[in-house]
């Protein structure tokens, strides 16, 4: 059977970001989860070391989220929200409005974090189209971002590996720089920041009037490669962009519901958005719900008669599904009632000391960390910051060496990304990091490295 279902994968899936000869010389498959861990079709235990891809936080069957979904079952799993409301939907939107920043006041629900940010253009767009200002149509997106993958989230994305090919279907924005401190010339933090406001200021003198939103991740760019912005940008950002009248859209998609050590990670720097798409954690991992949050005013500014054309005409065939709905209040309360956020920013501490431990290997340049967000940069020199030639693929060769030795994640290049479950205790972190250290050592041993 467990043969039977490799070749049946093989034969029959197209999986996301992968390249399937990679799949097919490497298959997998994951047949069950208890805890951080997760087991595959040969029984064989993994440590989740990203999480499932960055979205669980209580770990794998959590007996109350299970029982939540449950108890929906017993009621109704879906009735749509076009037009009407139904009883989860409802309450969480009130639970979210409740955590967020104090602006935002309304949720419209999506079913994923592209979603969310394909929802916020749309809002942002025909924010000002609703009130007269049409010729606000453009937007600024950051160097290195990365919003997903539907076409609008794409065209404000600028990781070129992802999204070059899709060219001739991208609209065009504006390219602002952000803060890569290891990778600057200077090195130094508060200078990296200041000179990328600078540049992002002058972009907005000459083009303020044309623009109608800046798009950013929360603090810590993912998919570039865990960069953790110095501190004093995000609320330079902000400041800038109420300053030339541009609507900030921020994505905690990746970075909200603990994952920093706080509930969201605009929240480090006090930033109110304009708008705000969040996902992921959103459900602890258990269903594909997320959401755009929106300040009363922007909401005001769709509310009229019907014949004035000013309604937002978007929607999801399982937008508010209550099985979501129903869980991700319960995580919600599990938030509440574990203290997750504070065990998070207490156990952050611990787990920046284990990281340390790795600086001594030869090959790693760079570690950064907010919270349970890690990214560890392999290069060949480190007195250089030389990277490894692609070919070699030494983070993907890292990756499976990981898994080899009981642990999964996946790497950004030659980053190799550590996002654990939230609630992983202090000796689960201890060994998780020990797991990357072995294979860190193990896939680059024997190549020359540059010491500093």
């Amino acid at each position: 059977m467990t043969q039977e279902l490799i070749e049946k994968s093989k034969k029959f899936l197209w999986l996301p970001f992968t390249q399937m000869k990679d799949y097919d010389e490497n298959p997998f498959i994951i047949e069950s989860g208890e805890g951080i861990k997760v087991k595959d079709i040969n029984g064989k235990e993994y440590y989740d070391g990203f999480s499932s891809v960055w979205l669980n936080v209580h770990g794998h069957r959590k007996k109350e989220l299970d029982a939540a979904i449950k108890k929906q079952l017993g009621k109704i799993a879906h009735s749509t929200l076009l037009g009407m409301t139904n009883v989860p939907a409802t309450e969480l939107a009130e639970k979210l409005i409740e955590i967020s920043p104090e602006k935002l006041t309304r949720a419209f629900y999506s079913d994923s974090g592209a979603e969310a940010m394909e929802i916020a253009l749309k809002m942002a767009f025909q924010y000002w189209q609703n009130i007269g200002k049409r010729e606000k149509q453009k937007f600024i997106s950051m160097q290195n971002g990365y919003h997903g993958d539907t076409i609008g989230a794409v065209s404000v994305g600028s990781i070129a590996l992802y999204h070059q090919v899709y060219g001739p279907l991208m609209f065009n924005s504006f390219k602002a720089p952000i803060p890569y401190v290891y990778r600057s010339e200077s090195g130094d933090p508060a200078q990296c920041r200041d000179e990328c406001l600078a540049t992002l200021e002058q972009l907005l003198i000459e083009n303020h009037q044309e623009i109608a939103a800046l798009t950013i991740e929360s603090i810590v760019q993912g998919a570039a490669g865990m960069i953790v912005m110095p501190e004093g940008f995000l609320v330079g950002v902000r400041e800038l962009c109420t300053k030339y009248g541009v609507l900030m859209i921020v994505d905690e998609v990746a970075t909200g519901f603990g994952r920093t050590g706080k509930m969201f990670a605009c929240e480090h720097e006090s930033v109110q958005p304009d708008i705000m798409a969040i996902g992921k954690g959103i459900t602890g991992g258990y269903l594909p719900i997320a959401a755009t949050l929106a300040t009363e005013e922007i909401y005001l500014a769709f509310y009229d008669d019907y014949e004035k054309l000013k309604t937002l005409f978007h929607g999801h065939s399982y937008t508010g599904n209550q099985l979501g709905c129903a869980v991700a209040l319960e995580n919600l309360r599990l938030f509440e009632s574990e203290k997750i956020v504070e065990q998070v920013a207490k156990k952050s501490e611990d787990l920046h000391l284990l990281l340390n431990e790795l600086k001594s290997l030869p090959h790693v340049g760079d570690i950064r960390q907010l919270g349970f967000m890690c990214g560890i940069e392999l290069v060949h020199s480190k007195e250089t910051k030389e990277l490894f030639p692609a070919e070699k693929r030494i983070g993907y060769q890292v990756t499976l060496k990981m898994r080899e030795l009981g642990m999964l994640t996946r790497p950004l290049g030659d980053v190799v990304v550590f996002m654990p479950p939230l609630v992983s205790t202090r000796e689960d972190l201890r060994a998780m990091v020990m797991i990357i250290k072995e294979a860190i050592n193990e896939v680059t041993n024997g190549v020359r490295a540059v010491e500093v």
